[in-house]
C-alpha cells in the first residue's frame, strides 16, 4: 500500500514553528550563558567608538551597526551579554528563517529541522552570536533575502519584492559586500523565467526601496569622496598580502558551514539544479555567483557562509523525502520475508526502525559536529582554566583579553604626571580597538577622548585647541620618535592572565611624548590609515 502523506494543518504549522523557535532560543541561551565570560573583542570595541559618534557612514562600514551598538548601550550600558544580545538575536533569527524557508520548499518538520539544525551547528553562524559584528546582520538580511525569494518564487506574490528590497536594503546599510549577493539575484532574474517580474511593478517598487534606504549613506560616501571604496581595496589588498584569502575552497566546509552538514548543503545544491527543483532554481544562482565572484576576486572564504542556508533548506528537503521512502520501503510487504509469521514480524519490525535509527544518527552527527564547533568558538572555559583549549586554537578569543589593564595603565602614567602636563594631555592610539577601550572605559577614569588616524578615527581630527603632551600606544619606538619631540617609555601593554595577543606582541610599549615634530595641519594627513 503506498503511504498516504497528509498536507500540513495550520495547527501542524504552528506546532512546526513553535519547534524553529525552540531551537533557536536554545542556541541563544548558549550564547547568553557564555558572553560574559571573557571581554570585548578589538571589532566590537571599534563599533562601540563609533556608537559614540553616530553618523549617516563610517570608513569601515555603513551606519546601521553601530546605530544599533548605540541602542543597546541606552538599554544595557557597557554590558558584554546586553550589547551583544543583538547579535544573539539575529542569528535566532536567520535560523528560524532557514527553517521556514524549507518548508516554502514544500518541507514538512524534519526537514524544518534539518535545515535550522545546520544552521546551528555551522561554525560561521555560531560565532556570530559570541560577538557583536557587522557580519552577524548582514547574514541574517541574506537570509531573509532568501526567505523572500522563495516566498516569491513558492507563492506566486510579486509583492514579495518589497520585503527583498527592503532586506536588501537594510543589508546595503550593513555590510557593502551584500553587492555580491545582489548580483546573484540579478543573475537569477535573467536566467530563469523570474525575468518577468522585471516588467511587473512590484519589482521595481522593491529596487526603489532598497535605494531609498540605503540614499543617506550613498549621499555620505559622495561627500568625503567615497572613502569606504579606498578603505575595501587597503583591506583586501592586506588580506591577499597576508595569506588571508587562502583556503577558500577549505573555508566553505570548516568556517561557513560544519563538515558534519557536507552532505546536506551539497544535496541542497544539486536538488536547485535538478528536475525537481526547478521551480526554485533561482535560490542555487543565488549561491553560485556570489560563491563564484568571491572565489574568483580572491575574497575570504566566510564571506559566503551567508548563502549557505539556502541549501541547508534544500538539503533538508531532499532528507525528508529519502526518509519518506525509506519508510515507504520499510514498510512495503516487499522489503521483508513472509516464510513465517514470527519471522515476518521480526523482520518487518528491524525494517521498522530503520527510518527512525537514521533520523536519530543524523541528529546526533549534527550534534556532535556542533559540539566540536562550540568548543573551537565558545568561551566555554574560564581564561585562568588550565590548558585552556579555546584560546589556544581561538585567536579572536584571545582579542578579548586585556583592554581593561591597557585602559588603567594609561590612568596611571597620567596620574604620575604634574598638573601642568595632565591639563593639556591627549592620548594616541595606533589601532581602532585601542581607541575603542580609551573611548569607552577611558571615562570611568577620567580619561580624555583618544586622537586616532584608525579609520573614521582621522575623519574627527585632533582636537582644537591640540593638546601638548600626548600619551602614545600602539605605535612603535621609531614611529614616536620620527613624529613627536622627547618620547619616553612610559610603560607596557600586556594582561594579568600572560596571554599572547595582538597587543602585547605587536604593541607591548606606551609612550610619553611632547609635541610633534611638525604642525598638526602638515602632520595629520600622514595619520590616517586603514585597519
Amino acid at each position: 500500500m503506498a503511504t498516504i502523506i497528509p498536507l500540513p494543518t495550520e495547527r501542524s504549522t504552528r506546532a512546526d514553528t513553535t519547534l524553529l523557535v525552540c531551537i533557536a532560543l536554545a542556541v541563544a541561551l548558549l550564547h547568553l550563558l557564555t558572553n560574559g565570560r571573557y571581554g570585548f573583542h578589538r571589532d566590537e570595541l571599534q563599533f562601540m567608538d563609533d556608537a559614540l559618534h553616530l553618523d549617516w557612514g563610517f570608513v569601515a562600514y555603513p551606519p546601521l551597526t553601530p546605530l544599533i551598538q548605540r541602542i543597546g548601550f541606552d538599554l544595557f550600558g557597557v554590558s558584554l551579554v546586553g550589547l551583544r544580545l543583538a547579535s544573539v538575536l539575529a542569528q535566532a533569527a536567520a535560523l528560524v528563517l532557514t527553517g521556514l524557508m524549507a518548508r516554502e520548499l514544500g518541507g514538512r518538520r524534519l526537514a524544518q529541522c534539518i535545515a535550522a539544525t545546520s544552521v546551528a551547528v555551522s561554525l560561521l553562524p555560531l560565532f556570530e552570536g559570541t560577538e557583536f559584528q557587522y557580519s552577524s546582520f548582514d547574514y541574517l538580511w541574506w537570509v531573509l533575502t532568501a526567505y523572500c525569494v522563495a516566498r516569491l518564487l513558492g507563492s506566486g506574490g510579486s509583492r514579495w519584492w518589497v520585503g527583498i528590497g527592503l532586506a536588501l536594503g537594510m543589508g546595503l546599510m550593513t555590510k557593502y559586500s551584500i553587492i555580491f549577493f545582489i548580483a546573484g539575484l540579478l543573475v537569477a532574474v535573467l536566467l530563469t523565467p523570474l525575468r518577468a517580474e522585471l516588467k511587473r511593478r512590484w519589482f521595481w517598487t522593491g529596487v526603489a526601496l532598497a535605494l531609498l534606504i540605503f540614499l543617506p549613506n550613498l549621499i555620505w560616501q559622495a561627500r568625503h569622496g567615497f572613502i569606504s571604496y579606498d578603505f575595501l581595496q587597503h583591506i583586501h589588498a592586506r588580506d591577499v598580502r597576508q595569506g588571508r584569502a587562502s583556503g577558500f575552497l577549505r573555508d566553505q566546509f570548516l568556517i561557513c558551514t560544519n563538515p558534519f552538514t557536507v552532505p546536506i548543503w551539497v544535496a541542497g545544491l544539486v536538488f536547485y539544479f535538478s528536475k525537481s527543483g526547478k521551480r526554485f532554481r533561482s535560490l542555487g544562482l543565488m549561491w553560485v555567483a556570489p560563491f563564484t565572484l568571491f572565489w574568483l576576486a580572491k575574497g575570504r572564504g566566510y564571506y559566503v557562509a551567508a548563502a549557505y542556508p539556502m541549501l541547508f533548506a534544500a538539503g533538508g528537503l531532499v532528507y525528508e523525502r529519502g526518509i519518506e521512502w525509506l519508510a515507504a520501503r520499510s514498510s512495503s510487504p516487499a522489503s521483508g520475508s513472509a516464510t513465517s509469521p514470527d519471522s515476518g514480524q521480526s523482520v518487518g519490525r528491524a525494517f521498522a526502525l530503520g527510518p527512525r535509527t537514521a533520523v536519530a544518527l543524523t541528529f546526533v552527527l549534527l550534534f556532535a559536529g556542533g559540539v566540536g564547533a562550540a568548543f573551537f568558538v565558545l568561551p566555554l572555559q574560564a581564561v585562568d582554566s588550565p590548558r585552556n583549549f579555546m584560546l589556544k586554537n581561538n585567536g579572536d578569543l584571545r582579542e578579548e583579553i586585556g583592554w581593561n589593564e591597557l585602559v588603567q595603565t594609561v590612568a596611571n602614567i597620567r596620574d604620575g604626571l604634574p598638573p601642568e602636563q595632565r591639563a593639556h594631555l591627549g592620548i594616541i592610539a595606533g589601532n581602532y580597538g585601542e581607541a575603542g577601550a580609551i573611548d569607552l572605559l577611558g571615562p570611568a577614569r577620567g580619561l580624555p577622548p583618544v586622537i586616532s588616524g584608525t579609520n573614521s578615527g582621522w575623519l574627527r581630527g585632533y582636537g582644537d585647541p591640540p593638546p601638548q603632551t600626548f600619551i602614545v600606544l600602539g605605535l612603535s619606538r621609531e614611529e614616536v620618535d620620527r613624529a613627536f619631540h622627547s618620547c619616553t617609555l612610559a610603560g607596557h601593554n600586556g594582561n594579568r592572565y600572560g596571554i599572547e595577543n595582538e597587543e602585547s606582541m605587536y604593541h607591548p610599549d606606551i609612550f610619553l611624548c611632547g609635541v610633534p615634530v611638525k604642525p598638526w595641519p602638515v602632520l595629520w594627513p600622514h595619520f590616517k590609515s586603514y585597519g
